[in-house]
């Protein structure tokens, strides 16, 4: 059923970009902050095989629970972006709640601008549309053995690596690799 609810949501999502869609035939970001359960994040992280060496990226961060839960679990560093500043305030707030604000940090800045370089894991939950626009980039910029996890959504022809099925909804597990 939750795949459904999904399925529902990116359609509309879609449909809304394709209508937005500007000049440059850039599709825009148009996707409502839609939380992760903490299932979906424990099985993404484990996915990714994240420990305390770890510097996990979360690209549409949200409310940073990702992140969070990578250094309250793992140890691991976190990153989260997100445009939205509301979302970063609150992110920053439950990582002080979280008692981890000394290994995660959250910026305003859009996910196709911000610099991922230091990522040995990237979480995403973006539309289809957004993660094979990010794709590019992503085999560009992140160094080869990065992992890059996502909820729900692939990247095109890109076949993952591993892919998950937790409570009916797809997680999916692709490694950079080498130059």
């Amino acid at each position: 059923m939750r795949f459904f609810h999904t399925l529902a949501i990116a359609a509309l999502l879609l449909h809304t970009a394709v209508a937005q869609t500007p000049p440059n035939d850039q599709i825009p970001i148009n996707s409502p902050f839609v939380a992760s359960p903490p299932q979906i994040i424990g099985a993404m992280l484990q996915l990714a095989g994240v420990k305390n060496t770890d510097t996990v990226y979360d690209l549409g961060c949200g409310d940073g629970r990702i992140v969070i839960f990578a250094a309250k679990q793992y140890g691991a560093r976190g990153v989260g972006i997100d445009l939205n500043p509301v979302r970063i305030d609150e992110a920053r707030a439950n990582a002080r709640s979280a008692g981890v604000t000394d290994r995660v940090s959250f910026e305003v800045n859009d996910l196709f601008d911000a610099d991922i370089s230091g990522a040995s894991v990237v979480a995403l939950y973006l539309l289809p549309e957004a993660n094979l626009r990010l794709r590019e980039r992503l085999l560009r910029e992140l160094k080869p053995g990065t992992r890059v996890v996502s909820h729900s959504f692939a990247m095109g022809d890109w076949k993952p690596d591993r892919e998950a099925l937790v409570d009916g909804d797809r997680i999916f597990l692709w490694t950079i690799p080498p130059r």
